[in-house]
C-alpha cells in the first residue's frame, strides 16, 4: 500500500514538472509573436529558439523564424527551418508554399514543380495562393526557356 502512494505523489510531482515546462514554453512563442508582429525579428528570434529549446517539436516556431529568415534574405537558414517545419509535419501547406517560393527563386524548377505538386494535394488554409504560385511558376520557367533560345 505504501508502494502504491509513493507512485501516486512521484506521478503527480512528474505532471507538476511537465506542465511547468510547456507554460514556459508557450510564453517564449506568444512573446515571440508579438515581438514578430512588431517586426523585432532580432528578439522574436530568440524566444522562437528558447520555444524550441523548451519544445523541440515546436513546427510553429521554426515556421517562425524561417519567416524571419526570409526578412533577412538568408536562404540557407531559411530553407533549413522549412525543412524542419515539413519534418515535423509534412502536410504544412504554409511551409510548402514559402519552399516553393523559395525554391523558384533559386531557379530549382524540379524541386519546386514536385513542392508544387504536394502544395496542391494538402492545401487547406493557402489554398488562395494556388492560382498565384502557379502563374509565377509558369513565368519562371517560360522565362527561362526564352533566355536559352
Amino acid at each position: 500500500m505504501k508502494k502504491f502512494f509513493i507512485i501516486i505523489k512521484i506521478f503527480f510531482v512528474y505532471l507538476f514538472l511537465i506542465s511547468g515546462g510547456t507554460a514556459k514554453e508557450s510564453n517564449y512563442f506568444k512573446k515571440g509573436i508579438e515581438l514578430f508582429q512588431k517586426k523585432e525579428f532580432d528578439k522574436s528570434k530568440i524566444l522562437f529558439e528558447r520555444d524550441i529549446v523548451f519544445y523541440p517539436k515546436s513546427e510553429k516556431s521554426y515556421l517562425y523564424l524561417a519567416k524571419i529568415f526570409n526578412n533577412y534574405d538568408n536562404d540557407f537558414e531559411q530553407e533549413i527551418k522549412l525543412n524542419s517545419v515539413l519534418l515535423l509535419n509534412p502536410q504544412n501547406d504554409e511551409a510548402i508554399y514559402m519552399l516553393v517560393l523559395l525554391k523558384i527563386k533559386q531557379s530549382d524548377y524540379n524541386h519546386a514543380k514536385k513542392l508544387l505538386d504536394e502544395f496542391v494535394l494538402v492545401c487547406k488554409s493557402f489554398c488562395s495562393k494556388k492560382k498565384e504560385i502557379q502563374e509565377k511558376f509558369e513565368k519562371m520557367t517560360s522565362d527561362d526557356a526564352k533566355s536559352n533560345n
